[in-house]
């Protein structure tokens, strides 16, 4: 179901202003940075609000959105399918009406049943690239269709058992598509061939006790000509050659369940722990083998997110951790310019927009601020659904996934901007 606003300013957004395309999670370039002018600072589940499409089912895939589409992957219960066992999709609508384009089934049951209350069957973005749409869905599959919705290939061979389902979305590096795949043994990252979908490389994670299980999703960044997949996991976080899967290098440290991306800036990977007590790390990301005492720059425990991905804006890195702390760091030296309280619960990514920072609470409150080394809250935002989700910024608009709704959040000429 669609409702739909009348928005005679949204029509003109593009004549104005280069669209920008937010084909991963992440969005350009994988730093949760929009070059849009523009956005909404104000919203609720009525004001600023272009259209909303009812969703056919759960899922906190975050959209993407190429072209003026909207991509998603929703996991559908129905009558062959049940809540825990549900028929896993990928679906595009159009972003200048909301209108449903097509909707393909992918896998038609979910064969692993198991997640935690925060996440779902349909928890990794899916990433459009060069035409394609990648839609993974942890062990129960991973699927590439082209931007019509026709399947052009299928792959279900990653058997391993999950810990709370999936979460780490694809990513493109060279000529392969990777992820992790961290259950509760043997966790491995695998690289598929983007083209025929056949599995090219598994490579072992770090030899770890405890728990084994993380989330995050891959960093691909080029450094002195030659690209390397960073990925952190349980206990290490490692980089790999994306041509053959060798690790290149590694550094301990010593948490599990990691869900955040990781970030480059400055000469410095940033990264977290996750849990069960969250660091931030920056560190080196020139070496090789071991080298956790000789490539970590610095270290902080203060407020660091188990859940969010910060952003890396200039000089300074925002982040929110899970229970509604948000701090501002000196990105090369991880000094505190700030920390203020928030408020609420947050698993979705912080992004950046048109000196702008907005965080997004677990029960749909979008909190923007300004950005800079001091603390100032610029609107406070309740969209009145639930949202693990993170935007999507494009065409003048965010895009916000909740419970039952995909939004898009567009100023009006109505609009009440503060």
């Amino acid at each position: 179901m669609l409702t739909r606003c009348c928005f005679p300013l949204a029509l003109l957004v593009c004549a104005s202003a280069p669209c920008e395309d937010w084909p991963q999670f992440g969005g350009p370039g994988a730093k949760g940075i929009s070059s849009e002018k523009g956005l909404p600072v104000s919203w609720s589940g009525k004001e600023n609000v272009a259209w909303k499409f009812r969703l056919p089912g759960s899922g906190w895939s975050s959209p993407v959105v190429v072209g003026g589409k909207v991509y998603l992957s929703v996991a559908v219960a129905g009558r062959k399918s049940s809540k825990d066992n549900p028929s896993l999709v990928a679906l595009s609508v159009d972003g200048a009406s909301g209108k449903l384009l097509w909707q393909t089934e992918l896998f038609s049951r979910a064969r692993s049943s198991r997640r935690h209350s925060k996440n779902s069957h349909a928890s990794p973005t899916p990433l459009v690239d060069d035409g394609r749409l990648y839609a993974h869905f942890g062990t129960n599959g991973t699927a590439c269709l082209d931007l019509e919705g026709k399947v052009l290939w299928k792959n279900e061979e990653l058997v391993y058992n999950p810990v709370h389902g999936g979460g780490s979305s694809p990513v493109r590096a060279g000529e392969v598509i990777v992820f992790s795949c961290d259950g509760a043994a043997d966790p491995f990252v695998v690289g598929f061939d983007r083209k025929s979908g056949k599995i090219r490389w598994k490579t072992k994670r770090p030899k770890s006790s405890g728990k084994l299980f993380a989330f995050a999703t891959a960093l691909a960044l080029e450094l002195e000509g030659k690209t390397q997949i960073i990925l952190p996991g349980a206990n290490w976080i490692a980089s790999y050659d994306p041509a053959d899967g060798k690790e290149l290098w590694r550094a301990w440290h010593g948490g599990y369940s990691v869900v955040p991306r990781p970030l480059y800036g400055h000469g410095l990977v940033y990264f977290s722990s996750s849990f069960d007590r969250a660091k931030l790390f920056a560190i080196r990301p020139d070496g090789k083998g071991e080298v956790t005492k000789t490539h970590i720059a610095w270290e902080s425990a203060k407020s660091a997110p188990h859940s969010p991905t910060p952003v890396l804006v200039g000089e300074e890195l925002y982040c929110v951790s899970d229970r509604g702390i948000a701090s501002c760091i000196e990105a090369r030296t991880g000094k505190l310019h700030w920390r203020e309280r928030v408020g609420g619960n947050y698993s979705a990514s912080v992004l950046y927009a048109d000196g702008r920072v907005y965080f997004q609470s677990e029960k749909g409150e979008g909190v923007v601020i300004e950005a800079g080394k001091k603390f100032k809250v610029l609107s406070r935002n309740k969209l009145g659904e639930r949202t693990l989700a993170s935007y999507a910024i494009s065409s003048g608009a965010i895009y916000i996934r909740g419970d039952d709704h995909l939004f898009k959040i567009q100023a009006s000429s109505e609009g009440k901007e503060p």
